[in-house]
């Protein structure tokens, strides 16, 4: 009996492992982008989380006709009034920023402000299904962040964003710690039972 398929809708190899974690033992057979050939990247200029990830999902799922997951996510800091939030992937000085580059100018915005600086990750997954509404399901991680990176796990924010339940940065935690308690790995798991719904697991 052939799985039912899911797209990865993402080419960042960092979401790509966390959800793969996430979904391995569900029966379903997981494709990437890479996988199937697609070259395909989406603007991400919704207001939301849930309009961006819609938006790539429902751009992946017209491309491939498959049922298709997408994500968006971002870092919230309280001392700057909720950003960068929806510009996380784009909150540098310039262009071609990297990771490390988008954590200093963060850094550099949190100077002479009192601490501690805190902050939460939110993130949105859409499930989006040939000829049918898209679904959304979210999630959400608080901690703070502190002036000096630590940790070589994870991908963007990750070594800056310190969780006081661990005691470490989300960069210094395994795999199957940080798919416990991550934003993204607590939208991803309530997106399961729509998962199971469509894919009659």
């Amino acid at each position: 009996m052939m799985k039912p398929k899911l797209l990865l809708a993402t080419n960042n190899t960092g979401k790509i492992a966390e959800m793969k974690a996430l979904l391995e033992g569900l029966g379903i057979e997981l494709l990437t982008p890479v996988s199937l050939g697609l070259n395909l990247e989406v603007a991400e200029d919704g207001e939301t989380y849930a309009e961006n990830a819609a938006c790539k999902a429902e751009a992946f799922v017209r491309l491939s006709g498959l049922v298709s997951l997408a994500d968006d996510s971002g870092l919230e800091v309280d001392a700057l009034d909720g950003r960068p939030g929806l510009h996380s992937h784009r909150f540098a000085p310039g262009a071609n920023a990297t990771d490390a580059d988008r954590r200093q100018y963060l850094l550099q915005q949190l100077q002479g402000k009192p601490r501690p600086w805190k902050a939460c990750f939110r993130a949105t997954v859409a499930v989006a299904v040939p000829g049918r509404k898209t679904l959304l399901a979210s999630g959400m991680c608080e901690g703070e962040i502190i002036p000096e990176e630590r940790g070589t796990n994870g991908f963007g924010y990750d070594p800056l964003f310190f969780i006081h339940e661990f005691g470490r940065t989300m960069a210094e935690l395994t795999m199957n710690e940080k798919n416990r308690l991550s934003h993204r790995a607590r939208a991803v798991m309530n997106a399961i039972p729509i998962l199971s719904e469509i894919m009659g697991l």
